[in-house]
């Protein structure tokens, strides 16, 4: 159902091999039964796969026309007839792998663009894709099969490891960023961090004399800002998924694995385990650890040390449960007020 004006659109596939590369089960259909392409269960039709993950959605799942679905076991019951089942624990996963099949990450033919400026230090790998305008410094280097986008500026002595992406009007400097790490266009990396002393006579800046250094497998959303350390480095561990518009202060650390949502803040020096989620808009004070594995939710503000595998909320961020028990104690409190 997607606009092939924009995604390009592979297949079709058989049943039996969108089976075997998402590891589901043919419950219920031919293994050569043909698949154009994916689609929601409320749209799709003949032809199309579907996926159901949320039991909100069982009356369009028991309505949908879809040639094909992917489903829980315990939804199997309740399929319409006539549809084939992919099973699998997993639904949501699987209907990203076919996906993936169905409409892959297409990179353009290595080239190099006329407008683009690179200083004749810098080490361009096999099979680089740089777009218009962007602008490379001295001793920068690029992995192999790199793709810098239009109007992006990579700063001197950057390093980017093979297949990364860098969208366009990005900003790099400062920092050393692993294979097939994406960024997306407008984010900031390596730009001063926020630091300086107070004086009654007037600030004074204190060098931010880090770097910034992202692992293997990172993406990072549009128009986020990483700072670089003020002394040792920012550090954001492989696998992390950071959303858009997240700001990062100089010395935060992410382990491996963490999600970051849209419009977290993170204050200096904090540091991250692996496997930390965030909601979005939440704030960090600076300094803090927070464990492996923690959860922290929407718009909370965490002024202190944050457990391995604990679930906070609220400003400022308390456990959970204690949140959602204040939570209903102040709205039992209002509607008694009203009442009387």
């Amino acid at each position: 159902m997607a606009d092939t004006r924009f995604f390009h659109r592979t297949g079709p596939y058989t049943l039996g091999h969108i089976a075997s590369i998402t590891g589901a089960t043919i419950e219920r259909g031919s293994v050569d039964l043909i698949l154009n392409d994916i689609a929601p269960l409320d749209l799709a039709g003949p032809g199309q796969l579907s996926f159901l993950d949320n039991v909100r959605y069982r009356d369009s799942y028991r309505a949908s026309n879809a040639a094909a679905c992917f489903v829980a076991p315990e939804m199997v019951e309740h399929a319409p007839e006539g549809m084939a089942l992919l099973v699998t624990k997993t639904p949501y996963k699987a209907n990203a792998l076919a996906a993936q099949a169905f409409y892959p990450d297409i990179w353009p033919q290595s080239r190099i663009a006329k407008s683009a400026t690179i200083d004749p230090t810098a080490k361009i790998g096999e099979g680089c894709i740089i777009e218009e305008n962007v602008v490379i410094g001295a001793d920068v280097e690029l992995g192999k099969g790199t793709w810098i986008e239009a109007n992006t500026v990579i700063g001197a002595s950057c390093v980017l490891g093979d297949r990364c992406r860098i969208g366009s009007n990005v900003t790099l400097s400062h920092c050393h960023i692993g294979q097939a790490t994406r960024i997306y266009p407008g984010a900031r990396i390596g730009q001063d961090g926020f630091g300086f002393a107070i004086d009654p006579s007037g600030f004074v800046k204190v060098p931010q004399l880090g770097r910034v250094m992202i692992g293997v497998h990172v993406e990072i959303g549009a128009n986020t800002t990483i700072d670089r350390g003020a002394s040792g480095d920012t550090v954001i561990g492989d696998g992390c998924w950071i959303d858009n518009l997240v700001q990062l202060g100089h010395n935060v650390k992410l382990g491996r694995g963490c999600v970051i949502v849209a419009q977290v803040g993170i204050a200096g020096s904090t540091i991250f385990d692996d496997y930390v989620v965030v909601g979005g808009q939440a704030g960090f004070a600076g300094h803090l650890k927070v464990g492996k594995g923690a959860r922290i939710g929407a718009q909370s503000g965490v002024m202190r040390d944050v457990p391995a595998g604990a679930e906070v909320m609220g400003f400022p961020a308390i456990a959970i449960k204690q949140f959602m028990r204040q939570a209903a104690i102040l709205n039992k409190m209002t509607k008694s007020k009203d009442k009387k």
